[in-house]
């Protein structure tokens, strides 16, 4: 009589499978599924897929940029730069644009406070403080490149000006809030910040010993804040 293939170590591998499958114990190898050339289903203990490993490591993305990092993803470590240089590149950007020195002198102390790496949370880099579609637009490819910046920021300054007719508060609150929002107020809009940044511009502009051109812009409703020899404030609008 012809003798039958043997089928039990088949039929216990399957099992084992199944086994796994269904949560049975099993050893720490895992059971694998494939077909060979013929179309048979085979199992057999492998390692898991290299996919299912690759799987179940995902890289974080970087949410916020280093302090020297650029909206372009390039640093500059090397661009370290004084107040002195800051203030050269800000005189030769404004007489480059005729627009007051004083004046970008005042809105670089206002928005960065000199430090050409100050970023936003609101995504405005450098010492003008640009954001993105502002920079491209003045062609600031990098906004932390103090040149690109405040020629870039000056320009934008000056187109402020020349849409808003020499009219410094509605250009300043349209620095900081946008053209849409001081269009749409028909004046500087009723955002605290935008108020308390216009005022502080201000300040810093017609204070004693800013250099600010005579006559360039006149504000007698602006109110300047003084601190005398005994330490008291002074509010004045002269």
């Amino acid at each position: 009589m012809k003798k039958r293939a043997p089928i039990t170590a088949c039929i216990c591998l399957v099992a084992f499978a199944l086994g796994a499958a269904t949560g049975a114990p099993r050893a720490s190898a895992q059971i694998a599924r494939t077909v060979d050339t013929s179309g048979r289903q085979l199992f057999i203990n492998a390692d898991p897929p290299a996919r299912l490993k690759l799987a179940a490591v995902k890289t974080r993305k970087t949410i916020y940029l280093p302090a020297e990092s650029t909206f372009m993803g390039r640093s500059h470590p090397e661009m370290s730069i004084d107040r002195d240089g800051v203030e050269k590149l800000a005189r030769e950007a404004a007489n480059r644009h005729n627009v007051d020195p004083a004046l970008v002198r005042a809105v670089i102390q206002t928005e960065s406070n000199w430090n050409p790496a100050a970023y936003s949370r609101k995504g405005a880099g450098g010492l003008m403080q640009l954001i993105p579609t502002t920079a491209q637009r003045y062609g600031a490819n990098d906004v932390f490149n103090p040149q690109q910046n405040i020629d870039a920021g000056v320009r934008h300054l000056k187109g402020l000006l020349e849409r808003y007719n020499g009219n410094l508060e509605l250009a300043l609150a349209a620095y900081n809030a946008g053209e849409g929002a001081v269009d749409r107020a028909h004046g500087i809009p009723a955002f605290r910040e935008t108020r308390n940044y216009v005022q502080k511009v201000q300040d810093a502009y017609y204070r004693p010993g800013s250099g600010r051109l005579e006559g360039a812009f006149s504000n007698p409703r602006a109110i300047h804040r003084e601190v005398d020899s005994d330490g008291r404030v002074i509010f004045k609008n002269d």
